[in-house]
This record gives structure tokens, C-alpha cells and sequence, in this order.
């Protein structure tokens, strides 16, 4: 397992610096979200999207002898506005044209909502928000085919794709080798559902194992009717189901820690590894 960071979850400095301090905490890789890690639109835009600056970003990474993970395209591919549907989906194509040259593991997207406010509503649920997300995600998942490039999309509870059955759906109607699965087993959760987590996590691994490409690592906290998520260690998640299934299934799957901060990074790193080396039998 290669443990990683969300770049924009490090501390705050250049690139070059964030880099830097990243590799000297121990990871071995990282997700990129440009528009998070950048306040300047500029740098996330589809004109700063150019072959020099993807080359730029790759020869940094290589550098400090890390791998990029994710490139994070977190639009809504389920807008129900036409015109907007389209810019999303011209970003999506910029992005993995971007990641082919940047050397990205995966472009990871979450699934939307049937509004253009990317909200959760009860018609998340509903049969024709599944269907309007795959069709905003086919045309960019054949893209990436032309471009060789991994979709993965990530299932999240207050989602259109919120549970292991809904992901399959969207496998199964798509049906690339392009398209791939982000599993992160806390978005998997709500408070419906919390204290069943084993069971939620286990039947997500059995369904969609052949298919996850990325897995991202948090806690989580109940807090006033509602998941919190944290980093990990800090709540009450149990990764027992999920390191068992990457010690057995995963070698050396880029995992991605969530929600920490620079201060707590290094010990959810090392929880997690301690966690791990005792499925692997080292």
C-alpha cells in the first residue's frame, strides 16, 4: 500500500515547497485538486491546462520520488442545465487531456446531484438522477479512452451514486476499462447507516473489488445528527474490513489520506501502517 495526502491538505507553500514537505513526512504519493490547491483560478482553468505546465507539475513530483495518485475533477456531471452540462464536460476533457502528460493514476470525480446548486435532495435517489449522471459520464469516459486515461468515480451516501449497487449500475451500463471505482469507505456512510459500517464497507469490497483503483482513508465523528469526517485516528471508523481487503487484494494501491491537517498527517500515516503490517503478517 502507498500512502498518500491530499496536496491541499499539506501545509500551505509553493508547490515546490509543498512538495517537499509532503516527501519528508513520509508519503509516498498525493491528489491533486488544482482548484483547491491553487487560490488563483488561473491555475485551474482549462486555458492553464497545457501539456508544459502538466510536464512542469510531473518533473516535480519526480523529483521528490512521488506519484500523483488522483488529478481531482469534482464537477457535477448530473447539471440539469444543458449549456452548463457541456462546460463541465469540456473541463472533464481538459482535465484528462492534462492528466495524460501529468502521469495521473486515475481523474477522479464524485457523482453529482440533480441540480445545477450540486446539492443533495431526495431525488439523488431517484432512477432518472442515476440515468442523467450516466449520460453526462459517458461521453467523458469514452474521452478518456482516446486519451488513455482512468475515470474513477467515487460513491458518496448523499450522492447519486451512494451505495456499492449504484456503482455497479454505472459499471455495468458504461462498461469501459476506463472507468474505475474511488472507494472511500466513510462517504460511504450517513447516519442511517454508521453503525452498520462493517457491513456497508465489506458488501461495497464484494461487489466493486475488481474494479477499485484508489482507496482515500478517513474518520469520522457523530456530531448532532450528522457524520463529521476527520482524519484518521480521530473518530470511531475500524479499518479492519479495508486493510484486510487491500493486504490481500491491493499491492501497492495508492492510498490517500483525507482530512488531515499538517500537524496530524504523520501520525494517521503511521496508524495506518501499523494497522496494515498486521494483515500483511510483516
Amino acid at each position: 500500500m502507498q500512502i498518500g495526502i491530499r496536496l491541499h491538505d499539506s501545509k500551505k507553500a509553493p508547490l515546490e515547497e509543498r512538495l517537499k514537505n509532503v516527501k519528508e513526512q513520509g508519503f509516498t504519493c498525493a491528489h491533486i485538486a488544482l482548484s483547491k490547491l491553487f487560490e488563483d483560478k488561473k491555475y485551474s482553468d482549462i486555458p492553464a491546462l497545457t501539456p508544459g505546465y502538466a510536464m512542469y507539475i510531473k518533473k516535480l513530483f519526480e523529483q521528490n520520488e512521488l506519484d500523483i495518485a488522483v488529478l481531482g475533477c469534482y464537477l457535477n456531471l448530473a447539471n440539469p442545465n444543458p449549456e452548463k452540462l457541456k462546460e463541465i464536460q469540456k473541463k472533464y476533457e481538459a482535465n484528462i487531456r492534462f492528466a495524460s502528460i501529468l502521469g495521473a493514476g486515475v481523474v477522479g470525480t464524485e457523482t453529482g446531484a440533480p441540480n445545477e446548486a450540486y446539492k443533495y435532495e431526495p431525488a439523488c435517489r431517484s432512477k432518472e438522477a442515476l440515468e442523467a449522471f450516466i449520460r453526462g459520464l459517458e461521453p467523458v469516459v469514452e474521452y478518456a479512452e482516446k486519451s488513455g486515461v482512468i475515470v474513477a468515480i467515487e460513491p458518496v451516501a448523499k450522492h447519486i451514486v451512494y451505495d456499492e449497487k449504484r456503482a455497479r449500475e454505472v459499471l455495468n451500463s458504461i462498461q469501459s476499462p476506463n472507468l474505475r471505482i474511488i472507494l472511500d469507505a466513510v462517504n460511504l456512510l450517513d447516519y442511517d447507516n454508521y453503525r452498520d459500517r462493517d457491513d456497508v464497507i465489506k458488501r461495497a469490497i464484494d461487489e466493486l473489488h475488481e474494479e477499485i483503483a484508489v482507496v482515500h482513508i478517513k474518520d469520522f465523528i457523530v456530531k448532532d445528527g450528522n457524520l463529521e469526517s476527520v482524519g484518521a485516528g480521530k473518530g470511531e471508523m475500524d479499518y479492519s474490513e479495508l486493510l484486510s481487503f487491500i493486504a490481500k487484494e491491493k499491492p501497492y494501491i495508492h492510498a490517500t489520506l483525507e482530512n488531515t491537517t499538517p500537524d496530524t498527517a504523520v501520525a494517521s500515516r503511521e496508524l495506518i501502517e501499523k494497522k496494515y503490517l498486521f494483515f500483511t503478517g510483516e
